[in-house]
């Protein structure tokens, strides 16, 4: 989802306690079923389990970065009614912290958006980032390695990113269109400030963006944002955060009793009140997420949050900075740098608790000289962070407008 979504077994529990309802008719304990089959995407993965079972052509490729990781992704080339993939433009559907692909295919077919986008007319791909649950290989290292999870979302600038555009545009010929969510925002923009896959860009549409995370308002985020800040490494010693691992389970369960902190809820604890998911929904995505992330990613957030800017990773000591950066403070990432003519669409909620309006107002003050006709900006009062990937209404407020805003860009 983003920060923290979805943070520990035992809260997990809780909430698949209070939220659980009888699956819909298409819905198995763990993905899709078909003549009663259930197809579960950990076995049979993403295709098979949630896109082919619609009726859609889909591939799952494996993409390597520069620094030896093998990530997966999946390919839907065209919608259920065939057309010719040569005309169709590329899109780039890239997920959030601590999930992986499958977020975007939990609800019914006509409401999840790598499917509509295949429906109207575009080449889809789906992004997986490295240490989710189908991209935990590597060229040398294995999971258990405590080098494989010597990353944050740099590396995601650096490697993942560049890797999975090079590997699009290469097999299409074609500048992409790109969807982000949560901290699929936030590479993306570091990216482009960056002068970085510009080249390749056609347009991008930022869902829930965070960049400045200063005025998150839920209790549990801010609590956990600043127990990581407090040198969390120490208290592990775990080089992968899985959410579903013990450690982090009764890490997660001694926040909850922070004065404060209510996790009955635990979605609305972390995200702000989401208005309109449905509870099969968030039941099917409490089975089959979350993810594993390095907890250095982890760390890398906490930074932004208590720091109140774009940054690389803080390595906590001028001298280790100096080391990696040749500076004493981590280089900032300059915002107003992205390309004043390249087409953004961003959406956000009134109610999100992670990507607070205050927040996302101090990012759109750094495309302030953006082109005025390059810039489209949604806002949705009663939306909150999990609203974007998982609401019922979502093709309607969000979609629709997201497929037209892309139709534009010539």
């Amino acid at each position: 989802m983003s920060l923290l979504a979805a943070g520990s077994s035992y809260c997990l529990l809780v909430l698949m306690t209070l939220s659980r309802q009888a699956y819909g008719l298409n819905r198995g304990p763990l993905g899709l079923k078909t003549n009663d089959v259930v197809l579960d995407p950990s076995i049979v993965g993403i295709c098979a389990s949630s896109v082919i079972i619609h009726g859609y052509k889909c591939q799952e490729i494996q993409v390597k970065t520069q620094d030896g990781y093998i990530l997966n992704m999946q390919r839907i080339p065209e919608g259920r009614a065939g057309a010719d993939v040569a005309n169709r433009q590329p899109v780039l559907v890239q997920h959030g912290v601590l999930v992986d692909g499958m977020t975007w295919l939990l609800n019914s077919r006509e409401q999840n958006l790598p499917l509509i986008l295949a429906d109207k007319g575009f080449d889809v791909w789906i992004a997986n980032t490295r240490g989710t649950r189908f991209s935990r290989r590597h060229t040398s290292l294995d999971p258990s390695d405590a080098d494989f999870w010597n990353w944050s979302w740099d590396e995601l600038v650096i490697f993942d990113l560049p890797a999975v555009f090079d590997y699009i545009y290469d097999q299409t010929g074609q500048k992409m269109h790109y969807v982000g969510h949560s901290l699929g925002t936030l590479i993306a923009l570091a990216s482009f400030s960056e002068g970085l896959l510009v080249d390749k860009l056609k347009s991008a549409a930022l869902l829930s963006p965070i960049a400045y995370l200063s005025h998150m308002t839920t209790a549990l985020g801010d609590v956990v944002a600043r127990a990581f800040v407090d040198e969390i490494t120490t208290l592990f010693g775990l080089a992968e955060f899985n959410p579903k691992g013990k450690q982090v389970a009764q890490f997660l369960k001694a926040l909850c009793a922070y004065p404060g902190v209510d996790c009955y809820d635990l979605l609305s604890a972390i995200t702000g009140k989401n208005c309109c998911l449905n509870a099969s929904t968030v039941d099917l995505f409490l089975k089959n997420e979350p993810q594993s992330t390095s907890t250095k990613n982890m760390v890398h957030l906490a930074q932004t949050v208590r720091d109140g800017v774009v940054a690389k990773y803080n390595y906590g000591t001028a001298d280790y900075n100096l080391m990696h950066y040749g500076e004493a403070q981590p280089p900032v990432c300059n915002l107003s740098n992205i390309p004043h003519d390249l087409p953004i669409f961003i959406s956000y909620g009134g109610a999100d608790g992670l990507s607070d309006a205050r927040d996302v107002q101090l990012l759109l003050d750094n495309p302030k000289f953006h082109d005025v006709d390059k810039l489209t900006i949604q806002y949705i009062k009663d939306y909150a962070h999990a609203d974007f990937i998982m609401g019922v209404n979502a093709k309607d407020i969000v979609y629709n407008q997201v497929v037209s805003f892309f139709k534009l860009q010539h």
